[in-house]
């Protein structure tokens, strides 16, 4: 009956590890340096290197070579190939006009708002009315033989 009472309740033995005291004293086995060895930025207070130090060593973005150009609004264009176009019309879940928001609805495109640009990879055989931000050469070729028009949007 004493064992459960709860003044008497303990962790279990070897559960809990008392916390190493730095810096107490020579006969501690923790003093003078207290586990920082001698010398060196570790040794002082207040350090902390960056992640990407390496001790001083030159440091690898530094070591890589510098090349080309990112532009940092660049847009790329959500493409769509003419045989998609071929697969969608033979399946009928698209019908002319064809327009990005018809492209969003049918699950083509995956962001409303931004140019669609179509290609000219695969056959088409579809009459397809389809307006667009961008078309290649073969795409806009591939289209008007199958007798479809194409428009350019702004």
């Amino acid at each position: 009956m004493t064992n459960d009472v709860l003044n008497n309740l303990r962790p279990a033995t070897g559960s809990r590890k008392k916390t190493k005291r730095i810096g107490r004293g020579q006969g501690s086995g923790h003093g003078k340096t207290a586990t920082r060895g001698h010398k060196g930025a570790k040794s002082r207070s207040g350090h902390k290197f960056r992640l990407w130090f390496e001790g001083g060593q030159m440091p690898l973005t530094r070591r890589l070579p510098k090349f080309g150009f990112t532009p940092r609004n660049r847009q790329e264009p959500q493409i769509i190939n003419v045989e998609i176009l071929e697969k969608l019309f033979a399946e009928k879940r698209l019908s002319n006009p064809v327009t990005p928001e018809t492209l969003f609805k049918a699950g083509v495109i995956s962001k409303k708002n931004e140019k669609v640009k179509i290609l000219g990879n695969g056959d088409l055989k579809a009459k397809v009315e389809i307006s667009a931000h961008a078309f290649s050469k073969s795409a806009v070729s591939k289209i008007e033989a199958a007798g479809g028009k194409v428009s350019v949007l702004s």
